[in-house]
């Protein structure tokens, strides 16, 4: 059967990527990364890819002249890689709506809350500021509003006594790394089915 060929596109460390680069590298893994994309020159997520043998591209957002322009770009060089689905991992761009409709239901985020909580930035420190119990981290479709597609898969930390927004987010990216290879592995075995409301909560710790 073949794998899935994925795109992944970045803006920075890449340590996510890292996470879907180590298990797309086991030949039985159902998905494979067939590009890596980059809106920064010296992202050293690049370098990860580079090391793992994987395609590069970077696509610089201020040579162009409008968001569109700039996503046109990105959208060619994916199609021209044969992607088939986009995975979003730490990629610090907002998206337009044009971009995002005509890969709908093929473009998937990974956001460091449990959604529908703490959209957008810091989420951590809003959490802390709200004093919840549990935090963690939510793959999801993505669709033209901000942190609002239908989820996949979603992964729980404690909130602790005393947590700095740097410890939880530690936690939270342990988390993260586990979350995303098992999300995509169960988009690319057919078990997701077509995007819809229902979160399949998936247990990094087993």
């Amino acid at each position: 059967m073949a794998r899935l060929k994925v795109g992944v596109l970045i803006s920075g460390r890449g340590s996510n990527l890292q996470a879907l680069l180590e298990s797309c590298a086991d030949p039985a893994f159902p998905a494979e990364i067939a590009l890596v994309l980059s809106n920064v020159v010296d992202a050293f997520g690049l370098e990860r890819a580079h090391q793992a043998g994987i395609a590069t591209q970077v696509v610089n957002h201020k040579e162009y002249p409008s968001r569109e322009a700039f996503d046109s770009e990105m959208d060619r060089a994916l199609r021209v890689a044969g992607i088939e689905l986009v995975c979003l991992a730490g990629f610090m761009r907002l998206l337009s709506v044009g971009f995002v409709e005509s890969w709908q239901g093929r473009m998937i985020n990974i956001h460091p809350s449990l959604l529908p909580s703490f959209k957008g930035m810091r989420t951590h420190a809003q959490a802390l500021a709200a004093g919840v119990k549990l935090h963690g981290c939510t793959v999801h479709y993505v669709t033209p509003a901000l942190d609002d597609g239908p989820i996949i898969a979603q992964g729980a930390v404690p909130v602790l006594a005393g947590d700095t927004e740097e410890e939880l987010a530690a936690r939270v990216l342990a988390v993260e790394h586990q979350l995303y290879p098992l999300a995509l592995k169960t988009i690319a075995e057919g078990k997701a089915g077509h995007p819809d409301p229902k979160a399949t909560l998936i247990n990094p710790a087993g």
